[in-house]
């Protein structure tokens, strides 16, 4: 028995001993398993992008933490690197410097040792990669690109007017004195050959004295009366015939003239045709003289309404296209016609282009001055490439999507865009195909993201492939691969032959560390840089920012650069 629990408690040393070798030898590997996964990883700060370091820790400038530049969080890039060992290196990257690039391992211009990419991550620009818990965060979402036919509804209102083809306006053609207005009123209806006004004329009486004499003359002579006699006396009765048409005396009023042979006063202006009275200006015993508007009359079977259409929906609008209108006297009344002109020109106060509808109006429902809604329906965009509204962008310059390359990759697409929809679509005429996924919601801060790496891609330098063409210069990248030395030599000044310095600097006391060759602006400020000679001695020592869009700062004595506050490195001027 004795024996037994002896056994017991021996094998259960022996098993918690096990238990904590391994459990030793896992804590010892994780601390420097993680340390190399994250000194693999490139971090930059969110408000200082040109700040890029290897490995986690806090921004120089701002002090904020820094971020994988692969948009996860510290665990998901170790996570990332841990599996990045098996793929394949493309080429070596400076960490602070992404455009220096080589095919093999070494130190950068900095002294910096070169950092690897792989295949999956070279994307350095405009392309965004996130990881899926930031993708969730940003509420990302994304559909796919399809065709369909493209609708549009134009709704506006329309004022109603007169078909202008139908008015008409009864002047007078002589001087003369109205003896009775037949037609007194205005709104009234009158029909064709009804009588308007009756005029005394002393021109009209000559005229018809004269005609009727012509008349009777060609009547009595007969056969008595030679062919010439007989054409003279025809071509005065045509005359005078003609002068009374002029003066629109009807055929009927001639005809009656001849048959009584009697001259009559006044003579009735009648209407041409039937419609309503829009305007009267005579009035019984008034005077009226050649040109005087008497009535305007205007036919009401046919109208028109005008529309007013924006500019955006011009691609939607074409002649012959149906339109409907309804009326608010009149709910659930729904009137049928057609645009019948779109007017070249825009209102500059409405900003609007007029389109002209016409109407049958047989029942008089509409009347104009009226206000009613219009609704026209375009024609369809057939088998349109098509996206919802909210997945493009407009930047005032170009029109971008963001398209999902898979693994939390999200890149910008210029596209062209064609007409909108009613329904909540854009024509794409170029830029994506259909099936592409695009995203819908969350592609702001994909934008800003993009722009910020562009940006940055653009200012270090582009770099589409890590071995250059063969005609490229290779003796800068060479030189920094074989000396760990970076070249800073550079002239800030003009050295006199008193020994002094001539260098132009800021006004500003703040910005006394700018120091340039040549007269300009202050690249922190803008300011006008002012001429100055400096007391250092030109053969001492001097230091620089070892950033090169910080080259304008230089001083005679070591620290940290006042911009960047990374540490200053010295350089030997070189004179001119």
């Amino acid at each position: 028995m004795i024996k037994n629990k002896v056994y017991f408690f021996t094998l259960t040393i022996i098993l918690l001993g096990s238990a904590m070798f391994f459990t030793g030898c896992a804590e010892r590997d994780t601390p420097e398993t993680t340390q190399n996964n994250e000194s693999q990883t490139l971090y930059t700060c969110g408000m200082h992008p040109n700040v890029i370091q290897e490995g986690p820790g806090n921004c120089p400038i701002c002090g904020m933490k820094l971020t994988p530049m692969d948009g996860g969080d510290e665990s998901t890039a170790s996570a990332d690197k841990n599996d990045s060992g098996k793929k394949e290196i493309l080429y070596y990257r400076a960490p602070m410097d992404p455009s220096y690039i080589s095919s093999k391992p070494g130190k950068s211009p900095m002294g910096m040792d070169l950092v690897p990419v792989y295949a999956g991550e070279e994307a350095f620009g405009s392309t965004v990669k996130i990881s899926p818990v930031v993708e969730q965060n940003m509420g990302v979402r994304t559909a796919e690109v399809t065709r369909r036919d493209l609708y549009r509804k134009i709704r506006t209102v329309g004022r109603v007017d007169y078909d202008e083809r139908l008015i008409s306006h009864i002047h007078t053609k002589f001087s003369g004195w109205v003896e009775k207005a037949h037609v007194n009123t205005t709104g009234g209806k009158v029909s064709r050959g009804e009588p308007l006004v009756d005029i005394y004329s002393p021109q009209l009486v000559t005229a018809q004295q004269e005609y009727l004499d012509a008349y009777k003359s060609l009547q009595k002579a007969g056969n008595q009366i030679t062919d010439a006699v007989r054409k003279n006396l025809t071509a005065m009765m045509q005359s005078s015939r003609i002068r009374l048409e002029y003066f629109d005396i009807s055929q009927n009023q001639i005809r009656k003239l001849e048959e009584t042979g009697n001259v009559t006063k006044t003579v009735t202006i009648q209407s041409p045709f039937t419609g309503y009275v829009m305007e009267k200006q005579v009035l019984d015993g008034m005077e009226v003289k050649p040109g005087m508007r008497m009535y305007s009359i205007a036919d009401l079977s046919n109208i028109w309404v005008y529309a007013d259409i924006y500019e955006f929906e011009l691609p939607w609008l074409e002649t012959g296209q149906s339109a409907r209108v309804t009326l608010s006297y009149m709910p659930g009344t729904t009137l049928e016609g057609t645009v019948d002109y779109i007017y070249p020109y825009l209102d500059s106060k409405s900003r609007t282009v007029k389109a002209r509808l016409v109407f049958p109006n047989p029942n008089l429902t509409l009347k104009p001055g009226m206000y009613a809604n219009v609704e026209l329906q375009s024609s369809p965009v057939k088998n349109a490439v098509a996206v919802p509204l909210e997945a493009v962008l407009f930047t005032g310059e170009r029109a971008l999507v963001f398209v999902a390359l898979g693994e939390g990759r999200f890149a910008p697409r210029e596209v062209t865009v064609g007409v909108e929809s009613g329904d909540g679509y854009y024509e794409i005429k170029s830029g994506i195909t259909e099936g592409e996924t695009i995203v819908t919601s969350g592609q702001f801060l994909l934008d800003s993201e993009s722009r910020l790496r562009e940006g940055l891609a653009k200012m270090l330098g582009d770099r589409q492939s890590p071995d250059p063409p063969d005609d490229v210069d290779h003796s800068d990248h060479q030189h920094a691969e074989e000396d760990d030395d970076y070249d800073h030599n550079r002239a800030f000044g003009h050295l006199g032959a008193d020994g002094k310095i001539t260098t132009y600097t800021c006004p500003m006391e703040s910005h006394a560390y700018v120091k340039l060759a040549e007269p300009g602006e202050c690249p922190d400020c803008g300011m006008t840089l002012v001429e100055k000679q400096l007391e250092d001695d030109p053969e001492g020592d001097w230091y620089t920012c070892p950033m090169d869009s910080h080259a304008h700062v230089v001083q005679s004595e070591p620290g940290k650069c006042p911009v960047c506050e990374m540490e200053l490195v010295p350089f030997e001027p070189q004179w001119n």
